[in-house]
């Protein structure tokens, strides 16, 4: 997928990245960055930036040092992050307890990712951790689990592998609906009866918590825009579609 960032609005800007399984497929990646009402900014993620992503960055930024925190929101998604430290080095570095496990070297805040101090910093955003099924899994390859972020400003939704949506203008968008829950997440669920039934709860009250998005940026697929009153029956219709199987476990 082509290096692209995209002005959503509202201080909001989604790049889209390159994620190469095996160094053949690529499924894409991303991050988000969001100027806060301080005028400074924030990132959603880590990707390490190059071209005239990189360029327009660095100009929006003050040449980064405009940039005051990156919050890492995907426990499995530690690819890019001492890229992204070493860019902007004055930037505070939130992160889950495996991004602290599997990249040491780097100075952490001790304040989680998914912890209400760091969500109180930001109320510019909306955070949700997902619910029923694990944040971080010790299954192999199950990366359904995240905390998702929500900027109502511009109507943005920045979500990693939990929900996804197919490469636009490709044959799996003719294929697969608009967007869908991970097929990860029957394994992700909670070693608890009620697991699968707390996770859909939660499916369903995001759709109507966030049911103004318009903007939905997924990691590994693409960016999909919606128009007003859309977004709330596409995320329901791929629960209903995910249901069965989550309910069987």
């Amino acid at each position: 997928m082509a290096h692209a960032m995209i002005d959503l609005g509202q201080g909001f800007w989604n790049i889209r990245g390159a994620f190469r399984i095996g160094g053949l497929i690529d499924v894409g990646t991303h991050c988000s960055l969001l100027q806060l009402d301080t005028d400074r900014f924030i990132f959603l993620d880590s990707y390490e930036l190059s071209g005239e992503v990189r360029e327009q960055v660095m100009a929006l930024t003050r040449q980064g040092q405009a940039v005051e925190a990156i919050l890492n929101l995907h426990p499995f998604h530690t690819l890019h992050c001492e890229a992204m430290a070493r860019d902007f080095p004055q930037a505070t570095l939130y992160g889950s307890a495996r991004h602290q496990q599997q990249l040491p070297q780097l100075p952490w805040s001790p304040d989680r990712i998914e912890s209400d101090a760091v969500a109180a910093r930001y109320p510019e955003l909306e955070f949700s951790i997902t619910q029923g099924i694990e944040y971080i899994s010790a299954k192999p390859g199950v990366h359904a689990g995240s905390l998702l972020a929500y900027h109502p400003a511009s109507k943005s939704l920045h979500v990693d592998d939990t929900f996804a949506a197919p490469p636009q203008g490709g044959l799996l968008e003719k294929f697969l609906p608009e967007i869908f829950i991970s097929p990860a997440t029957r394994w992700a669920l909670k070693p608890e009866a009620s697991a699968a039934a707390i996770y859909c709860d939660w499916v369903t009250h995001l759709a109507n918590q966030w049911q103004d998005t318009q903007n939905f940026c997924a990691a590994h697929s693409d960016l999909v825009q919606f128009k007003a009153g859309e977004f709330k029956p596409a995320l329901l219709a791929a629960l209903e579609r995910a249901r069965p199987k989550l309910l069987s476990n």
